[in-house]
């Protein structure tokens, strides 16, 4: 059994910070459960673009209200408490934060641990593991 508390997880090199977000991770490839699971702030007033080409992700919404923008298609859906989002297509998107976002997100396949998003706005497959 694994067991780790976010604080805990947000002490040490789970904890993941970029200029628009930072992301504990508290599953990791090396957990191995086949999926990462992390916590993910998005901060408040920013965008951030992405492109998970490599990876697939399921996003639930704790908290906050902002947006999220395919860019194939141009549509803009809302996000707040209680929306999750799924980015089965490798999509190509930006997520607009109004306020401060508190999200759940989970990749496929799991992430490694300290990835952040590369001028393409996608995570790179050979990144550095994470252990405790």
């Amino acid at each position: 059994m694994i067991v780790r508390t976010l604080d805990q997880a947000r002490q040490g090199p789970r904890r993941i910070q970029s200029e628009t977000w930072e992301s504990t991770r508290l599953l990791l490839e090396a957990d191995k459960m086949g999926f990462s699971f992390h916590i993910t702030t998005i901060y408040a007033g920013t965008e951030t673009r992405m492109h998970y080409k490599n990876h697939l992700e399921s996003v639930y919404c704790i908290a906050g209200e902002g947006e999220v923008k395919t860019l194939a298609d141009d549509k803009v859906y809302p996000i707040a408490p209680g929306t999750v989002y799924i980015l089965d297509q490798h999509d190509l998107h930006i997520v607009y934060a109004q306020s401060e976002l508190t999200l759940a997100c989970v990749f496929n396949p799991p992430l490694k641990g300290n990835e952040v998003h590369g001028a393409d706005g996608a995570y790179a497959l050979d990144a550095e593991v994470v252990s405790d």
